[in-house]
């Protein structure tokens, strides 16, 4: 299948032209069972849930199921499915990925391939786990929808991790989070070719691409691109404005999708950010283990000492599951080097190593203080795991998100901040 590409960097893609270059790809075939797998509400500004209604729409004589690509996140509500997703796809189309026990292994990624692409810092075997939904091989076509940017595991999102981390299992979950950590973010965020992606890649070649998966990738306009709004595609419950659409087998469309995201979602500043404040809305962020991407995306644009207050009023737990949640609040965001010790001696620690590697990754290690309005969070809660703590409600006075423009803002007092809007959208970078 070739790669059907769609591009408009100035003024971002109608949603006319993401159903024409979805309809294209998709050559009027006629499949019989059809499994979508977007992402969840968490990647509301991924333009999927457009996708995923207009591909429910075009493919709508074949029985078609939708798998979201929760990881290890919260399985969908309903409002959340009608939020992204509109109200057209009934519940009874929705499945659930059980990350910990819905999965069968279909093979593994050598240590020795493992210790190659790591330098040497890891060198377990990565069992390679998908649900169980995957495997149906009543499905005719799967075709895997989101965006490409970067981030902080992978160095680019998407492509093959939606499949082995989204739709994966705990081991390879795990294991490939941990090398991401050991390896370093900042070594990996907005590169392709990392050590994780080539895990994936491996995966891809060995075993994913025998499955009928089909890819159908975004790029998102960056905070600092000019968009003409009432021209863009815009997902149910975002603002997500599409500027590249990649649809087709193999990595060639995640190639292209990378050149432009690398363009548009790499923001670079000329000077380290002092003061910085991050919104997350409420209706994407709920836990630390989800909000935290203010702090991945930011991290290399922070000057030493500096400040990184975090706006997060829907923010009321630390893990997304019950279990994740007792080992944040037990060890705490303390920094690589302890991490990495309580690695070696504490099974709990061991037996879940995707926590272990979102602490190490949600740690400022001493260099700038994290400071978290939670609005459902208490402060003892929020400085037991290592953060300060501002109220919601003290923080959204001086900061009003409603006021500030993404970018530099002087505050009435004379303060100097930079405001992000979203970190989802970008990765932040400072000249030194």
């Amino acid at each position: 299948m070739r790669c059907f590409t769609i591009e408009n960097e100035s003024d971002g893609l109608s949603a006319e032209a993401v159903r024409d270059c979805l309809a294209r790809a998709l050559g009027g075939r006629k499949p019989g069972k059809v499994l979508l797998v977007p992402p969840d509400i968490t990647r509301s500004n991924s333009g999927a849930g457009l996708i995923t209604q207009i591909c429910y729409d075009l493919l709508k004589d074949a029985h078609i199921d939708i798998l979201p690509a929760i990881g290890t996140h919260a399985p969908m509500t309903r409002n959340e499915q009608i939020a992204f997703f509109g109200e057209a796809i009934p519940a009874e189309r929705y499945l659930v990925h059980d990350w910990r026990g819905g999965v069968t292994k279909i093979g593994e990624v050598p240590g020795a391939f493992v210790s190659e692409v790591s330098e040497g810092l890891m060198d377990s075997p990565i069992k390679i786990e998908l649900s169980n939904y995957l495997l149906d091989p009543s499905y005719d076509l799967i075709l895997s929808i989101g965006q490409v940017v970067p981030h902080e595991v992978a160095g680019m999102a998407n492509y093959t991790k939606n499949i082995v981390v989204g739709c994966g299992g705990s081991s390879f979950i795990n294991l490939s989070h941990m090398l991401g950590a050991v390896y370093g973010m900042e070594r990996v965020m907005g590169k392709d070719h990392s050590p994780v992606r080539k895990v994936f890649d491996y995966a891809e070649e060995k075993y994913i691409s025998r499955l009928p998966v089909e890819y159908v990738l975004t790029v998102i306009a960056g905070q600092s691109t000019a968009i003409n709004e009432a021209a863009c595609a815009q997902s149910a419950g975002s603002h997500a404005k599409i500027i590249g659409l990649y649809i087709g087998e193999g990595r060639e469309g995640f190639d292209r999708a990378v050149g432009l995201s690398r363009k548009h979602n790499i923001i670079y500043l000329e000077k380290p950010l002092e003061t910085c404040v991050v919104n997350l809305d409420e209706r994407e962020f709920r836990s630390t283990w989800l909000g935290n991407k203010a702090i991945y995306r930011t991290r290399m644009a922070m000057a030493d000492s500096g400040r990184l207050i975090i706006l997060a009023p829907g923010v009321g737990s630390f893990g997304e599951d019950a279990e994740n949640d007792r080992l944040i609040r037990k060890y705490g965001y303390r920094g690589r080097a302890e991490i990495l010790e309580k690695c070696r001696t504490a099974p709990d620690l061991q037996r879940n190593l995707s926590a272990a590697a979102h602490l190490i990754h949600g740690s400022a290690d001493g260099r700038f203080t994290v400071t978290y309005a939670a609005g459902k969070l208490r402060r003892d809660e929020v400085e037991g795991v290592g953060y300060e703590y501002m109220p919601y409600e003290k923080a959204a006075a001086k900061y009003d998100p409603g006021k500030l423009l993404p970018g530099y803002n002087i505050l009435p007092g004379g303060e100097e901040i930079f405001y992000i809007e979203n970190p989802a959208l970008g990765l932040w970078v400072a000249n030194r």
